[in-house]
């Protein structure tokens, strides 16, 4: 069985939410050609979720994956959510994934039920890693607090208890903002390994990101994984910005973003990369796509040379904060 360093050749794994049917509808053969095509860059980590389409990722990766020896590769999966059989008209980022309805349900035997759930659609007898997903105020709002106790007293404990029995390698949350990171670091009774902040350690935004969560994730030994390096998109010229239409303001600073990669020949993709992958409590990168293409570039721009007047000329201008590790040759 793979450790997490060892399935991370390049710090790069594979997001599979656009495999859900993100923001489209993305025919079969386009989802296997992509996940082909992570697996012949040398990835070896792969994330996905029940919600990413009402589990059609999870079911296109366990698909793509099962011709493979399963020591030879991680899944990192969520729980949360669950399946029904009765169908629903979804709406959103997911509107063209599976029309099975979702239940939101972070108790012990929801967990369980997930899990099981996701092991049939991924065709493997075991999980890697495990977050518990969206237990924040992006998705709760004022109720998240009251989720995240939920998740403490069922969640958490059981998959303390399966890592525990070597069930799963690690555990720990998996979300778009970073306080319920922080709060899950603080916990004495279910102490997580690792946890997947999606946003909020990117090129575009990270300010708040250094100003706890890092430095706690560094102090109590928990991994981080950087899910939507480019936020969304926007960072490389899509229109989404955190899973929502970008506004003015963030499309703008993008535009000065590239203007200065391009004075400097940096493509902004792989400083995004780099970036996101240099701070000692980084662990993986996992960009996510459904053009076969990107994930070969993705392997190849975090390896990319970028000069240091790149970086210095982004923390002068307040693009960059002074506290943030920056790339070194």
């Amino acid at each position: 069985m793979k450790t997490l360093e060892q399935a991370l050749k390049h710090k790069v794994g594979y997001g599979t939410a656009p495999l859900g049917n993100m923001f489209r509808d993305v025919p079969e053969e386009e989802a296997q050609e992509t996940i082909q095509t992570a697996w012949d860059q040398g990835i070896r980590y792969f994330d996905t979720a029940p919600f990413y389409g009402a589990g059609l990722a999870e079911m296109r990766l366990g698909e793509a994956l099962s011709k493979y020896d399963r020591d030879d590769y991680l899944i990192g999966t969520k729980v949360g959510r669950y399946m029904t059989d009765e169908k629903e008209e979804k709406e959103g980022i997911f509107q063209d994934g599976r029309k099975n309805k979702i239940i939101t349900d972070y108790t012990e035997e929801a967990t369980l039920k997930s899990i099981e759930q996701s092991l049939n659609r991924l065709k493997t007898d075991r999980l890697d890693m495990v977050y518990v997903h969206d237990i924040s105020p992006d998705f709760h709002g004022d109720e998240w607090l009251a989720k995240f106790e939920e998740a403490r007293n069922g969640a958490f404990r059981v998959l303390s208890r399966l890592r525990e029995e070597g069930v799963i390698q690690s555990w720990g949350v998996g979300v778009n903002t970073t306080e319920p990171i922080e709060l899950v670091m603080d916990l004495d009774e279910a102490q997580p390994d690792v946890c997947l902040s999606a946003t909020q350690y990117t090129l575009l935004q990270h300010e708040h990101a250094l100003e706890r969560m890092m430095p706690k994730a560094e102090e109590k030994g928990v991994d981080i994984i950087v899910g939507s390096p480019f936020n969304s998109g926007v960072l490389l010229g899509g229109d989404h910005f955190n899973y929502a239409k970008a506004d003015a303001e963030i499309v703008n600073k993008v535009k000065q973003l590239k203007e200065i990669a391009e004075s400097h020949n940096v493509n902004l993709k792989a400083a995004a990369l780099q970036f996101s992958t240099t701070h000692p409590a980084v662990k993986a990168v996992i960009p996510g796509s459904t053009r076969p293409e990107h994930n070969a570039e993705d392997v190849a721009m975090i390896k990319k040379d970028i000069p240091q007047s790149f970086w210095n000329e982004l923390v002068d201008k307040g693009f960059i904060s002074a506290q943030a590790p920056l790339p070194t040759k």
